[in-house]
């Protein structure tokens, strides 16, 4: 089987994680990196994260024009570097390359650049790409159609560092169309990678569901989930809850088929049974 080719945006301390898990993975060929500025001490992203062989070439993103993509053509690009970094692979997406992007916060410009790029080819877009939290978010939507009267709240907890309210906080707000303002909590503390957690509140009983990210690695982790299923689609934007959905939708086809196969036996079986009987 062919392996699925990378472009890699983005090669900061998530962006080098990214890197990692794709290097590390057989069914993907990392074939280049694209960071503002490359130093002399590493050529490839392997290299620079302890690694053997020469892989993922390390280049400026400044550099990159649209010969460029045509000379190191992938099938797709997956973008952990910041908002305007869409406006570097436009043209790829004329050549038909794919493009996951994991881009926490972006300005209305540039998500606006990001949604007609899903014209012409396709388009998945998270601002928050790992498994579980996509799990939540579908969760949530679940809980709040069967309590409708429920209080709910968000808590976001986070590094320091991180000035702004979390994007996947907000982007969990708006599908359960809540009020970003007074809905979400948000806490910064120590080194916490991200943990983000949806309470229910009932008169006697609460429900929580929780997401933590142990390692920044559970991006990377989500991307290759995402690229899979992507490299099957044609153009459209998409997002994280498209893919599970499809999943289950494929696992509640298989197991109707099983039950209905089932069925066909058993009433063989007991067909044959009552025959002896006649």
């Amino acid at each position: 089987m062919n392996k699925i080719k990378i472009g890699l945006f983005g090669f900061g301390k998530t962006g080098k994680l990214v890197a990692q898990e794709f290097l590390n993975n057989d069914s993907f060929e990392l074939a280049w990196v694209a960071k503002r500025t490359i130093s002399e001490d590493f050529t490839f992203a392997s290299e620079a994260l302890g690694l053997k062989g020469e892989r993922g070439q390390i280049i400026a993103s400044s550099e990159i024009d649209q010969e460029f993509f045509r000379n190191n053509q992938v099938d797709i690009i997956v973008d952990f570097s910041d908002s305007s970094g869409v406006n570097h692979y436009a043209s790829a997406a004329d050549l038909g390359t794919k493009i996951i992007s994991a881009i926490s916060q972006y300005e209305s410009g540039d998500m606006e650049y990001l949604k007609n790029l899903g014209l012409k080819t396709a388009v998945l877009y998270s601002p928050n790409i790992t498994i579980g939290i996509n799990l939540i978010l579908m969760a949530a939507q679940i809980f709040q159609n069967i309590l409708p009267h429920a209080d709910i709240e968000i808590i976001e907890e986070h590094f320091r560092n991180k000035n702004e309210v979390s994007g996947t906080a907000k982007k969990i707000a708006d599908t359960l169309g809540l009020d970003e303002e007074t809905q979400i909590n948000s806490i910064r503390v120590g080194g916490i990678v991200g943990k983000h957690e949806v309470i229910f509140g009932l008169p006697n009983q609460t429900i929580r569901l929780t997401h933590e990210s142990i390692s920044k690695a559970a991006f990377g982790q989500g991307a290759i989930f995402a690229a899979k299923w992507l490299i099957n689609v044609g153009p459209g934007l998409y997002c994280m809850e498209d893919i599970i959905k499809n999943r289950v939708q494929d696992q509640l086809l298989e197991k109707q088929l099983e039950e209905k196969a089932s069925g066909n036996y058993l009433q063989q079986f007991k067909n044959k049974i009552l025959g002896l009987f006649k």
